[in-house]
């Protein structure tokens, strides 16, 4: 063979692998557009008389990856169809070197069995004859169909690399009322789709890459002939620019170079120059027009004030993401004022420790708190000191003409720097900022210090501190995580603190630090009686960090109950690695030692199984031998960032089927399947964004608790009968009938001869809400059983 062949042949050999075009179909709208056409999508319904034929292509060309994509858009279109043999009929056939019937239109009557059918449907590979099938269909008709007594849609699915004239038999289906769609998929020919869809061809040349925008354009094209229509009247098609692109491989000459040229049968050689190539991608577009159907937006009347920006969620839900200050109202808007009559004095740090830019932040912050909470009607007073070494009181409480002085008063203090005394400043502020102005008014029952800073005090605060709580005033500490501890020691408790980490971040508890001045304490079920278990996700996916900010949520929780053995119990599991008890029911009798052993729980680490932890909880911490009290609710709060939760919906099921209520807790970003799975009838799922947000859910959590709490319990849910006793309820009471071998109220005592007769208890149940009778319950330590 002459080496300049050989040339060409190693050419073609290089670049045979080289993909010869990428094809797209562009919708030049917004982004926010593209999300209604998404949705519209979800809203056409096709409820007349029609039947629907899918021709999908199965050959090589278009590949398996391709036909896949194929059937879920053909599925996605059946979502829209309102399949039944009286009104809508749906047929499907692949085609490759022959043509093959999948299913005809006449044998499935409903959308699940279209939708599965498909769904089964095995790529058969081959040629790309698709001038077979439509002549095929020429021939035979629709199979199953109704003849033309219906309007006819043909779906064709292809790459438009047919190996056969199309053109012919396409027109004649069409000219038979055949309405055909060409739907592309993985590069296809444009020109060749355009050839065998129906006229016009914007709106009959779609793309399946693209499914909810092709989904769209198919049943907006429909809706015209009254087939298909939108669920809301508003909805509209309308005309959008669009882009048919394709990115091509083009071979192009460079230059030319110095070859030889010769032959076998001899030994001479000739140079010549040969030429060579490179290879280029470029885009080839056609301009066209594309009609879509869009409904109007929950986002179009523009919901959100002071520049906050509107998320749509479907076509009637939206939430607003809002700037600093107004993240925590509905649409951004502005409280005008607190909705309580309090009086609020803020210590602001002005010390060399704090910073300019420490101080210049508490600044604003008390300026952006009194523009969005104040007003000139409003019931709240607000004063304002500073400190660093002594204490200055630029505005006493209520002491200002109205809310504009008060901000030009904001504006002038200045910062001072030196030593950082907030304990002398504590105490000074709690004796002269409040005046006279706390007394003159009966309603005034609440008086608020709210101390920022950044720097650690050089002081001693917690006798201050205490003089101040002393003297009925509510303490709230805003600072950044370097005082946090110092903080909590001020306010007494770790729900009086707010922590930030920035500017931003600062702002953005205004509207939590409103709620802590309104809210008053609402302790938690502290009238009705409660076993209650914490159980924590202490595998190595959740880290120490995170761990650790459970354990301080459980802790804000556990300080809302009254914990003693007569109302409520509190137990704590931890799990990664291994399942370990940290503490059971009746291991701690005080609130106090409570919250101690939270804190000591060890971080387990490992590969964390919720189902496991759940079936220890079943098996061995919700149990009457390990301090589950009969007739007394129980729930299980469930804390975890979701992996490892694929195992836990059974064991879920059975403390459920046990009378044991269980919240999942659900942390991350996303909220895992696996977690939605174990919400239960009640849906009884919370899902949080993050660990450090665990906070902001604790009313809800409390809700939960206290709603479950007042459920109806069984007496024999978990079954208060031990050694394998049978609980029976009967008249409003319970007895045990106990095996062999036991006996005794509860099956607790063993029988001095085995052949004694079975001991029966029967108790009255108790009112809701209340402690059972002492002899309704397993004896305590000394001697429990199992213990």
């Amino acid at each position: 063979m002459p080496s300049f062949l050989l040339l060409e042949v190693l050419f073609i050999f290089l670049f045979s692998g080289v993909p010869l075009s990428h094809a797209l179909q562009e919708v030049h709208v917004s982004r926010e557009t593209i999300g209604k056409i998404s949705a519209a999508s979800k809203m056409m319904r096709c409820l007349a008389a029609v039947d629907f034929l899918f021709l999908i292509d199965g050959s090589h060309s278009v590949g398996k990856g391709s036909f896949e994509r194929s059937k879920h858009f053909a599925i996605t279109v059946c979502d829209a169809l309102d399949i039944n043999p009286e009104r809508v009929r749906v047929g499907a056939m692949q085609f490759s070197s022959a043509p093959r019937l999948e299913f005809p239109l006449d044998a499935l009557s409903s959308q699940q069995d279209v939708k599965a059918k498909i769904k089964r449907m095995v790529f058969k590979g081959g040629r790309t004859e698709t001038g077979l099938a439509l002549k095929y269909l020429l021939r035979q008709g629709f199979p199953g169909g109704r003849n033309a007594s219906v309007p006819q849609i043909l779906v064709v699915v292809t790459d438009g690399r047919s190996q056969g004239h199309v053109a012919l038999p396409a027109k004649q289906l069409k000219e038979r009322g055949v309405t055909i769609f060409a739907v592309g998929v993985r590069f296809p020919r444009w020109e060749e789709l355009h050839t065998l869809a129906s006229a016009p061809r914007e709106w009959h040349v779609l793309t399946a890459e693209q499914v909810e925008d092709a989904t769209n354009g198919l049943l907006s094209a429909l809706s015209t002939s009254a087939l298909c229509t939108a669920a809301s009247p508003d909805c509209e098609v309308q005309p959008h620019p669009c882009e048919h692109k394709t990115l091509e491989t083009v071979r192009e000459l460079v230059g030319s170079a110095r070859c030889w040229r010769g032959s076998r049968g001899s030994k001479a050689v000739l140079a010549a120059v040969c030429p060579f190539s490179s290879w280029k991608r470029v885009y080839r577009s056609h301009r066209s027009t594309c009609y879509r159907t869009t409904c109007p937006g929950a986002c179009d009347s523009q919901p959100c004030q002071n520049g906050g920006t509107c998320i749509p969620e479907g076509l009637d839900k939206y939430h607003c993401l809002c700037p600093p200050a107004f993240g925590g109202e509905a649409n951004c808007a502005p409280k005008l004022s607190l909705e309580c009559r309090i009086d609020v004095l803020f210590l602001l740090a002005s010390s060399a420790g704090t910073t300019l830019e420490g101080f210049l932040r508490a600044k604003a912050f008390v300026k952006r708190f009194v523009q969005v909470s104040l007003s000139e009607d409003s019931r709240t007073r607000v004063g304002v000191a500073w400190y660093s070494g002594e204490l200055v009181m630029a505005v006493p409480v209520g002491e200002y003409r109205d809310v504009p002085a008060l901000l030009q008063s904001l504006d002038s203090l200045p910062f001072r720097g030196g030593a950082t005394l907030t304990g002398s400043a504590l105490r000074q502020a709690a004796e002269q900022g409040f005046g006279s102005a706390a007394r003159t008014d009966q309603d005034r029952l609440r008086r608020v210090l709210v101390l920022l800073t950044e720097s650690p005090s050089q002081d001693e605060v917690a006798g201050p501190a205490r003089q101040v709580r002393a003297r009925e005033l509510l303490l709230l500490g805003v600072g950044t995580e370097a005082v946090r501890a110092e903080l909590e020691e001020i306010t007494g408790s770790p729900k009086h603190v707010l922590v930030y980490t920035g500017p931003q971040d600062l702002f953005r508890r205004i509207p939590e630090l409103q709620g802590k001045l309104c809210g008053r304490p609402r302790p938690g079920c502290q009238a009705r009686s409660l076993d209650l278990l914490f159980l924590l996700d202490a595998s190595v996916s959740v880290g120490p960090e995170n761990f650790a900010q459970m354990q301080s949520f459980v802790r804000s929780l556990t300080l809302q109950f009254d914990v003693n053995p007569d109302v409520t119990q509190v137990s704590l599991v931890v799990y990664g690695g291994r399942v370990r008890t940290a503490f059971g029911l009746d291991t701690h009798l005080t609130r106090a030692a409570v919250l101690q052993a939270t804190s000591q729980a060890p971080y387990l680490g490992g590969v964390g199984s919720a189902g496991t932890a759940l079936l220890h909880v079943y098996d061995k911490v919700m149990t009457v031998q390990r301090g589950a009290r009969p007739g007394v609710p129980k729930a299980v709060v469930l804390l975890t960032g979701g992996m490892g939760a694929e195992d836990a919906a059974v064991p879920v099921q059975k403390l459920r089927n046990n009378g044991v209520s269980v919240l999942v807790v659900g942390v991350g970003p996303v909220l895992r399947e696996a977690l939605r799975r174990l919400a239960g009838p009640r849906d009884s799922l919370i899902h949080v964004a993050s660990y450090g947000d665990l906070r902001y859910h604790q009313d809800e959590l409390l809700a939960w608790i206290c709603a479950e709490a007042r459920r109806p319990v069984s007496l024999c849910k978990p079954s208060p009968c031990l050694h394998e006793g049978t609980c029976i309820l009967r008249n409003g009471s319970y007895r045990c009938e106990c095996r062999d071998g036991w006996q005794g109220p509860h099956c607790g005592n063993r029988s001095l001869r085995g052949d004694a007769p079975k001991a029966r208890g029967s108790h009255p149940e108790p009112a809701e809400g209340q402690q059972p009778y002492p002899s309704q319950q397993p004896p305590r330590r000394p001697g429990r059983p199992g213990r």
